[in-house]
């Protein structure tokens, strides 16, 4: 029963009091409307004279209007519109601009826009040399600093949920656009994006984007609710293969795709320090190019995800429940990053059992070029837990494992891993140019069987190189956890943690582009190689031998023992053994090591002593004949090796070091601490497995 029902049960005192009440309330308003209509273009003029000197002043910008007055109740025109910045070219400009705000929750505090309108509208980024007509638009000023240090301690869920509203806000809900361009021109580059015509209505909007004179053109659609704030978006390309505009010639980026659709269904706001978005996002053909990520065009074919993003006060999660599907694919990705007290981030991926061929189906075509086209057969199940504070990362957690004993290579993609095993042809590259090509087989009379190289060199090698690569499959989780402590600890990628199998895999399978993927695809061949047994431990470690680099154009254990010391693999001494063990990671400064007399300068004991410790400590000596300092001073180059006498007397006392033999001294005394630390580690697993 509304309120006009109830009046004939009131006494007739009572209806007058009711009727003066609303009288006088609606006159109250009247007499308030009038006032505001009366003063508002006195308020109108006050506010641009404001925002022309504030743009001026704060900026350097100039903000120019021709005319402008209400044209209606809540609504606002503007003609010929300029924004100028000092002694640049001009940014915008608008032939006319109408502009409306809602009223009712203006009374509220918020400031919603209801219609806009726009005519002939263009916007001209312009940048000559390195300056721009937009760069006041990123320069932070001093007040700025000030007011971020007066707010305190950052909220993560009140800093998004203040640019969710600030953006929804602008969004009107009507809009009626005419003729809109934005242009881009620099020293290289020149570009102009159309517009002709744009409608929001009741929230459904539809448009079609145009590259310079039709090159090409995107057709956008969708949903917009302000006040629910709720996006969906779709856009798709008219033609296939177009890229988008400004990116290639900008930073060297291709992206093209036939559809990509992203839905925000719900923004929800638990409390001030609890803020979740969820929502959806899909794609068709993404393709992606760029020469840090491959040399060959990315093409993802089909992917989607589904969840939500959980914001709290100091930390950000992915919600577990969240699933990114590409082709048949599912997976449920969980991350967590925590601001304090410590800085943390938490990643983990359980998969569960699926067919591992759904797996290489899902590969982006171009993103692992090797493993392009290959068939295997059987299940797998794939678990990670990592985490790691960034304030003491030696303490970081990283748990990796593959259940795959039932995956079986049917047929090899274009790195056929199982011609390893007889006679191929292996191409030494310095760099990206080819050096020479190298038979690895009998055919090739320097060629070494594993079985005539001396058995301390491959100790050697071993404990240099991948102490267990007999035991692992490919992959050492204590050199994994080393490498990233020791990345993030440095902020910069400082240490890998390449085994015997991820170089071999690296030097004759992969390219030598070096692209942000290449290092992904070494570790989805190595997993093939030592999952599907087809090449044994032996072999591998065989060519691994007979194709590394011991030396500027020297190639091969056969080479490098003939070359350094006149001999066969088979005559090595412990001596001579751990020096080409030492110049496996920096091959081309081997010669360094040696003084005029053709022994070893001091400071290369530091080497000998470190491993010939951890093979004592092994009991990987008790068969060997080893001399004092483990054979230090017996180790003699070849005299045609060695580097001219000094002249005059020479002070056998005196030890004289160049700067780039400092360098070197200095990287070798950072990577045997890390080695050291490394090789702790796991001879501490060993122990203690073997006491369980």
């Amino acid at each position: 029963m509304n309120i006009m029902q109830k009046l004939p049960t009131l006494t007739t005192k009572q209806k007058r009091i009711a009727l003066l009440s609303c009288g006088s309330l609606l006159l109250l308003l009247l007499i308030g409307l009038g006032v505001g209509l009366s003063v508002r273009g006195k308020m109108l003029d006050r506010a641009m004279v404001k925002v022309e000197r504030t743009l001026l002043e704060k900026y350097q910008v100039n903000f120019r209007v021709r005319d402008y007055r209400f044209t209606g109740l809540a609504t606002v025109t503007f003609d010929d519109i300029q924004v100028i910045p000092k002694d640049r070219d001009t940014l915008a400009q608008i032939k006319s601009m109408a502009v409306s705000v809602r009223l009712w929750p203006l009374l509220f505090g918020d400031v919603k826009i209801g219609n806009l309108a726009l005519n002939d509208s263009y916007v001209t980024l312009v940048k000559r040399d390195s300056v721009s007509n937009y760069d006041f638009l990123f320069k932070k000023r001093p007040q700025d600093s000030i007011a971020n240090e007066k707010k305190g301690e950052q909220n993560y869920a009140a800093l998004l949920d203040g640019l969710i509203r600030q953006v929804f806000f602008k969004i009107p809900r009507d809009m009626d656009l005419d003729n809109f361009e934005l242009s881009y021109t620099d020293d290289s580059v020149q570009q102009r994006v159309r517009l002709p015509k744009a409608v929001i209505d009741a929230g459904d909007f539809e448009a079609s984007l145009f590259l310079n004179d039709h090159d090409a053109q995107w057709n956008l659609a969708g949903y917009v609710n302000s006040d629910r704030q709720q996006l969906r978006v779709e856009v798709s390309s008219e033609q296939k293969n177009v890229e988008l505009p400004f990116l290639r010639g900008k930073f060297g980026l291709g992206v093209s795709f036939d559809k990509i659709m992203f839905n925000l269904d719900r923004v929800k706001r638990e409390s001030q320090d609890s803020l979740t978005l969820a929502g959806k996002w899909a794609f068709e053909n993404l393709k992606v190019q760029h020469r840090r990520l491959s040399l060959e065009p990315i093409l993802l074919p089909e992917a989607a995800g589904e969840g939500q993003i959980n914001i709290g006060k100091l930390a950000v999660e992915v919600d577990p429940s969240s699933t990114i599907r590409v082709k048949e694919f599912v997976f449920q990705p969980q991350v967590r990053f925590v601001t304090k007290p410590n800085k943390t981030l938490r990643l983990a991926i359980h998969t569960g059992t699926f067919e591992a061929q759904k797996l290489f189906d899902a590969m982006p075509t171009g993103l692992f070029e090797t493993v392009d086209g290959i068939q295997v057969s059987g299940k797998i199940a794939y678990d990670l837990d990592f985490s790691v504070d960034f304030d003491n990362p030696d303490a970081l957690t990283f748990v990796s494992a593959m259940d795959d004993k039932d995956l079986k290579v049917v047929k090899w993609g274009k790195a056929n891993v199982s011609e390893m095993n007889g006679p191929f042809v292996y191409r030494a590259f310095e760099d990206t140019v080819l050096m020479r090509e190298i038979i690895v087989g009998p055919q090739n009379p320097k060629f070494t069987p594993l079985s005539h190289v001396s058995s301390i060199l491959k100790k050697t090698v071993l404990n240099t190189e991948d102490p267990y690569f007999y035991e692992h499959n490919g992959f050492e989780e204590e050199a994994f956890k080393l490498s990233i402590a020791t990345n993030i600890k440095e902020k910069a990628f400082k240490r890998g943690a390449s085994t015997i199998s991820m170089q071999l895999v690296k030097n004759i399978f992969l390219n030598r582009n070096k692209t942000m993927m290449r290092k992904f695809e070494e570790i989805v061949l190595v997993w093939l190689i030592e999952a599907s047994k087809q090449v044994s431990k032996d072999r591998m470690f065989e060519v691994y031998l007979n194709v590394i680099e011991w030396g500027r154009n020297v190639y091969g254990i056969n080479e490098a023992s003939s070359y350094y010391f006149g001999k066969t693999p088979a005559q090595l001494t412990i001596g001579e053994s751990l020096y080409l063990s030492s110049i496996i990671p920096r091959p081309k400064t081997g010669l360094s090591s040696f003084d005029y007399t053709g022994h070893l300068k001091p400071w290369v004991q530091r080497h000998f002593n470190t491993y010939g410790y951890i093979m004592t400590k092994r009991q990987q000596l008790n068969d060997e004949a080893v001399p004092a300092a483990y054979g230090f001073y017996d180790v003699v180059v070849q005299p045609s090796l060695r580097p001219p006498r000094p002249k005059g007397l020479v002070d056998t006392t005196f030890m004289e070091i160049d700067p780039e033999q400092e360098a070197i001294m200095k990287e070798l005394e950072a990577d045997e601490a890390t080695r050291k630390s490394l090789l702790e580690k796991l001879f501490g697993k060993e122990k203690k497995e073997g006491e369980q």
